[in-house]
């Protein structure tokens, strides 16, 4: 490779050296934070035969060049006017990028997409609940009154269901803190803090407080003449996101202050003591005050405005959902019962379908299969009442349909108040809302579906338009001329087949522990072959093993990722779990230099799998063969998915190319 050329051709495709605010490189790939994306010649760099593919990744555009030749090619780029950064610079840099709105959404979609899986199986399974519970539906009884049979079975269901949601903050807490660079496990801790069966009910926190009838007095701790409400926060969003942000930095300080065992012992410590003392303080009182006054002001101003109001509330209802101050609005729905019903509830259904139909929208018409799976799953779900997977998992995520859903439930709710639709009780906010309407008041139940309707057409067209003119501005890139030809050809690990075959070898295991297939890799740059065929294992033992005899071509100074030739000349690629170069270091104790002739067997590195993984970090380790394409024939995985290994068992079986050792 001409590195020198490789380095002008990618400055060229990415807009030139004035378009790249910061740049940076980790085993494998170029991390580049760019001013404008648009300048990107997309087609060019698929087109590259030196380069192996690259995405966008939270607010970096990584190219993937391959082991060693990334960090010769980097020294050019930066040569040639590209500023350089280290890599924590260069992920605070990106995180910076884009207005403060951007910012956030993508922050809360970042936070939202590994919990996508748990919230579209409880959002499905709340609404099989309802099916089975809601009257009016089937007739004027629910299914289990029909069929007694099924009470228990439905039961069941709705434990089931209801549990994600109800704690939402201990999820939200694990992923959030990750997100902001602390350790997941002390985020979870407080988020299981906050749900705690000690504390009231979340659920129940807002009737206390306003006192309505029947609901029990909220308890309040005595801490030194201070009065701190007892109160859980079941089913809320922002609340453990702002306890997840304060802990993070509070974590970051005591590592920075605090050295060696005491570090081990007090961070964690001080760091769920003191974030546990300011959420109880500080962040909940303020969040349900502002939920009462938001209650309050909405009223006042879906009365006073009208149309308007409704189409400003309906506008921002999935921001308001997005904070958990939703919750504060049961009380002021019961009130509003006995004035002629809520407006509060048919607002939510608008806003709720409007999510499912932009997502929707999104499953016709997107070509990503992940995307798309997730979006056909969660659309039904919002159509039924449960929104998150749809809102968090696919609408913030592409961020478009979010803005096409909030406008359309906007329209839709400015109609309701026209039409003067108004609930009587509480239900599923959606199509099975029906029975919650007044049928006497306004336009009733027909008005209801009405405005349904509209909104989800609405939504459904415009995020199906949108769909289409961004899927199209995609289409001219991966039809491009060989440009997913590479991937596609390393992309089946066990049956790289090319022409002649020499002599087959076999390639041992690098480490102790399960085997992982490479496709099952938490990572795209690996599990799509890339970077060649493979294979991984996930560690149960803190060691990286030489896999055969060779050299070692590539010795990263962090201690995560190293490239050995074999006598047979492949090059293999061996990276210690996923974004571990995060670690600068930390956790790793390299065995070996570049240059270092190594026996299979012999250790290269070793690492500290609890301390790597309470930092937030999976542990599946690839092992690739870089130049499989050129030197293999055919590659073959030798163990099965889960099989346990050790050191002395072999993973692949090569089969090398008859001039692979010329």
């Amino acid at each position: 490779m001409d590195h020198k050329s490789v380095a002008q051709r990618v400055l060229k495709d990415v807009g030139g050296a004035s378009n790249i605010v910061a740049a940076a490189h980790c085993a494998t790939r170029l991390r580049l934070v760019l001013k404008n994306q648009d300048k990107v010649d997309q087609a060019a760099i698929d087109n590259d035969e030196d380069l192996k593919g690259s995405f966008l990744n939270a607010g970096q555009f990584q190219i993937i060049v391959g082991p060693g030749d990334v960090n010769e090619v980097h020294k050019y780029l930066i040569a040639a006017g590209a500023p350089e950064a280290s890599k924590d610079e260069l992920k605070e840099i990106a995180s910076k990028q884009g207005n403060i709105v951007s910012r956030f959404i993508k922050t809360i979609a970042d936070i939202f997409v590994p919990l996508i899986p748990v919230l579209v199986g409880g959002g499905m399974l709340m609404a099989l609940n309802s099916l089975l519970t809601s009257k009016g539906i089937f007739g004027p009884q629910a299914v289990i009154e029909l069929y007694p049979e099924w009470a228990d079975f439905a039961d069941i269901v709705n434990l089931l269901s209801a549990a994600p949601f109800a704690f939402l903050p201990v999820l939200v807490g694990f992923s959030a803190t990750k997100v902001f660079g602390g350790n997941p496990y002390l985020g979870m801790t407080m988020g299981a803090a906050m749900v705690s069966p000690a504390l009231m009910n979340g659920y129940n926190v807002a009737a206390s407080l306003a006192g309505a009838e029947g609901s029990e007095p909220m308890k309040y701790w005595n801490l030194f003449g201070l009065q701190v409400q007892q109160a859980g926060y079941q089913g809320t969003v922002l609340p453990i996101m702002l306890v997840a942000f304060i802990l993070s930095h509070i974590e970051k300080f005591f590592h920075k202050v605090l050295k060696g065992t005491i570090d081990f012992i007090f961070t964690p410590t001080l760091t769920i003591l003191i974030t546990g003392f300011l959420t109880f303080i500080l962040v909940g009182p303020p969040m349900f005050q502002l939920g009462t006054w938001l209650g309050e002001g909405i009223n006042w101003l879906y009365t006073v405005a009208g149309p308007l109001g409704g189409l400003i509330f309906g506008t921002f209802y999935a921001f308001i959902v997005m904070t958990g101050m939703h919750q504060a609005f049961p009380p002021i729905e019961m009130s509003l019962w006995a004035t002629g019903g809520s407006f509060i509830f048919v607002v939510a259904s608008m806003s709720n379908v409007a999510q499912g139909a932009a997502a929707a929208g999104v499953a016709l018409t997107t070509k990503n299969k992940k995307i798309k799976g997730i979006a056909s799953a969660s659309a039904p779900s919002a159509f039924l009442g449960i929104t998150e997977p749809a809102m968090f998992g696919v609408n913030l995520a592409l961020r478009w349909p979010f803005y096409i859903a909030i406008v359309s439930a906007g329209i839709g709710s400015m109609f309701t108040s026209i039409l003067g639709i108004k609930a009587g009780k509480l239900g599923a906010a959606g199509y099975l809302g029906f029975p919650s309407i007044e049928p006497t008041v306004g336009a009733g139940i027909p008005g209801f579906f009405g405005c349904l309707i509209l909104t989800t057409v609405i939504a459904f067209v415009a995020s199906f338009i949108w769909g289409k003119k961004v899927e199209a501005g995609n289409t001219e890139e991966a039809e491009a001329p060989a440009a997913a030809a590479p991937v596609a050809a390393a992309a089946a690990p066990a049956t790289a087949v090319a022409a002649e075959a020499g002599e087959s070898v076999e390639i041992g295991s690098h480490m102790v522990g399960s085997v992982v297939l490479l496709a099952d890799v938490k990572d795209p740059t690996f599990s799509s072959g890339a970077l060649g065929a493979g294979t991984a294992v996930e560690p149960t033992e803190g060691k990286l093993y030489a896999p055969a005899d060779g050299k070692i071509t590539v010795a990263f100074p962090t201690g995560h990722a190293y490239g050995l030739r074999t006598e047979d000349g492949l090059d293999l690629l061996m990276h210690i779990g996923m974004d571990t170069v995060e670690l600068d270091g930390k956790h790793f104790e390299p065995k070996v230099a570049k240059g270092d002739t190594v026996k299979r067997g012999d250790v290269i590195a070793e690492f500290d799998i609890p301390a790597i993984k309470a930092a937030g970090y999976p542990l599946a380790t690839p092992m690739v063969i870089t130049n499989s394409k050129k030197a293999a024939a055919s590659v073959e995985d030798v163990q099965a998915s889960g099989a346990s290994v050790t050191n002395a068992d072999s993973l692949l079986k090569v089969a090398l190319k008859a001039k692979a050792n010329a």
